[in-house]
């Protein structure tokens, strides 16, 4: 799997027990940024009175130097790690959202979105879908805000050191978050 950032733990591991468990007094987040090269992803834990706090997070790198399947097929190993890893309760990811000059991404990214949903689905994990403006707007208060404010935002947020890059892990982190402010209103 790619680089990863996570918090300090005092819990212990067993033989292949997952180290997050889900109770009625929690929830498990996971957010996907998916892409096609980098897919962010961030684990965010919410309690009982709904607040989130950031677990962990990080970029899924996949090889630019192989083909779109090999690629696809990298996601859905890496995807299966952090399942095994983590007992999710939920999964979010966002709708995708194409402007006209960059069709191409919206599909490349419609394909790892694809993987992402598929891992989901065998996992039986519920699935929270969000619009981008969504996320801005849940995150920063702008449905328009810019990659950097999402950045910041997060950073401040989550009480970071510094503002998670690439920006596929800032906004995965926004994605689990904005998921889990939605329990919190579910609940």
């Amino acid at each position: 799997m790619g680089s990863r950032w996570r918090k300090q733990s005092t819990a212990q591991r067993l033989d292949g027990a997952r180290v997050n468990r889900p109770t009625a007094d929690h929830a498990l987040v996971l957010g996907i940024d998916p892409g096609s090269a980098i897919t962010g992803y961030a684990v965010v834990e919410v309690n009982a009175r709904g607040d989130a706090s950031l677990v962990e997070a990080g970029a899924l790198r996949l090889k630019r130097s192989e083909t779109l399947t090999q690629r696809l097929a990298a996601l859905a190993s890496d995807m299966d790690a952090l399942f095994q890893e983590h007992a999710f309760t939920h999964i979010a990811v966002e709708t995708i959202f194409s402007h006209p000059s960059h069709v191409q991404s919206a599909l490349q990214m419609g394909h790892a979105r694809g993987v992402v949903l598929l891992a989901a689905a065998r996992a039986h994990v519920e699935l929270i879908e969000l619009a981008p403006a969504e996320v801005k707007k849940a995150i920063c208060g702008n449905g328009r805000a810019t990659k950097e404010q999402m950045q910041q935002a997060v950073t401040m947020q989550c009480g970071l050191a510094k503002p998670p890059t690439p920006h596929d892990v800032a906004d995965a982190i926004a994605i689990a978050l904005t998921a889990s402010r939605r329990l919190k209103l579910l609940a």
